[in-house]
């Protein structure tokens, strides 16, 4: 059984540890934290936030939702 500390990519259905996609690489140059995209990202998407395991997952839910959400 998953923790409340894991998610699945909407696309590819990878496991995300949210702790370590949460977890600071930096800070930008303006002092805002980073984040490694390749841990696990989000996006907000008609209401409800959906994790991707990497930019490229996101990018594909992005260009064609419809494809992944009911």
């Amino acid at each position: 059984k998953r923790g409340n500390n894991m998610r699945t990519c909407i696309v590819c259905d990878t496991e995300i540890d949210l702790e370590a996609a949460r977890s600071t690489t930096g800070q930008t140059t303006h002092g805002a934290d980073e984040v490694d995209p390749d841990a696990g990202t989000r996006s907000f998407y008609n209401g409800e936030w959906y994790y991707f395991c990497g930019l490229q997952c996101r990018n594909n839910f992005l260009a064609a939702p419809t494809n992944y959400v009911s």
